[in-house]
């Protein structure tokens, strides 16, 4: 087992796509196909990630990257194709099944889609209180809360409104919402969107602390390079309390690119960055 084992691993440094007939992936799309008014948002879309990995979808606007995440969650069904989550085809299953699935899940929607009329506990707390199989007593709720506020260093915001906080604040409020039922899988759409470099570099340092703190399966959309390039080569430093160079067979990182719906790239960050189609490589770009 042990040789089996080093041989995959060698697989992975070199770029392979490895299948581990052993392993239910956690996230596997199946030649997904999703339109709107017969223009597909989703065209025969297929890739699968396991416990512990992380992709990266990059892609122009209206290329399928939020789509793809709602779909995942069974919130949109596809026309044609399966969607398998945690080992389970969700392509047809009914609502009231979901809920458990999606219990198992996190999401940072876009500017961290906080409820404007609820407070900072609220907002965080709000899973554990409408998630039937979340749901917990006050008390261990209050807790729970606190503990993600705090993974966000945001603990002291309990009591204000989203409208009291910068942007930032309020898209590390939605980070600690989406961690406070300590998912299994998150998946972030765009989590960096608007915010300044510096701030845009706290985001994602949080998101790489929490996959690697809690070997959580990551998927992120964005269309910023340089956040990727983070996810991609760093990892989380308990002891320094900062983000520290790695391997990339360390991270287990593979990008994916859309264009019209369709996946036109799935590799490496090597293979990324030698890629030689134009509508790709806009997205290595490096920010200065």
């Amino acid at each position: 087992m042990r040789e089996q084992g080093t041989a995959l691993a060698e697989l992975e440094r070199e770029g392979t796509v490895v299948e581990r007939p052993d392993e239910q992936p956690v996230l596997r799309f199946e030649h997904v196909t999703v339109s709107f008014d017969e223009i597909r948002a989703l065209d025969d879309v297929s890739f699968q990630v396991y416990a512990g990995e992380s992709r990266v979808i990059l892609g122009a606007a209206g290329s399928g990257k939020t789509v793809l995440l709602k779909t995942a969650l069974g919130l949109i069904k596809p026309d044609r194709g399966r969607v398998w989550v945690f080992g389970q085809d969700i392509t047809e299953m009914p609502e009231e099944e979901l809920f458990h699935i999606r219990a198992r899940i996190g999401v940072l929607f876009q500017e961290g889609g906080l409820f404007d009329s609820l407070t900072i506990e609220e907002n965080v707390g709000y899973p554990l209180e409408n998630q039937p199989s979340l749901r917990c007593p006050p008390e261990e709720r209050r807790r729970r809360v606190v503990e993600a506020l705090r993974f966000v260093e945001l603990e002291h915001t309990l009591d204000k409104y989203p409208s009291e906080l910068s942007g930032g604040m309020r898209r590390r409020v939605g980070i600690a919402r989406a961690i406070v039922a300590e998912p299994e899988l998150v998946l972030y759409d765009s989590p960096t969107a608007g915010l300044d470099p510096i701030t845009a570099y706290t985001i994602i340092a949080l998101i790489v602390k929490e996959r690697d703190l809690r070997n959580i399966t990551t998927i992120m959309v964005t269309h910023r390079y340089q956040d990727a390039h983070f996810l991609a080569n760093f990892r989380w430093d308990p002891q320094s309390g900062r983000l520290a160079p790695a391997p990339p067979e360390a991270t287990r990182t593979r990008f994916l690119v859309l264009r019209e719906g369709r996946l036109v790239f799935e590799g490496t960050r090597a293979e990324l960055e030698a890629a030689s189609d134009p509508y790709v490589r806009k997205f290595i770009r490096r920010e200065q």
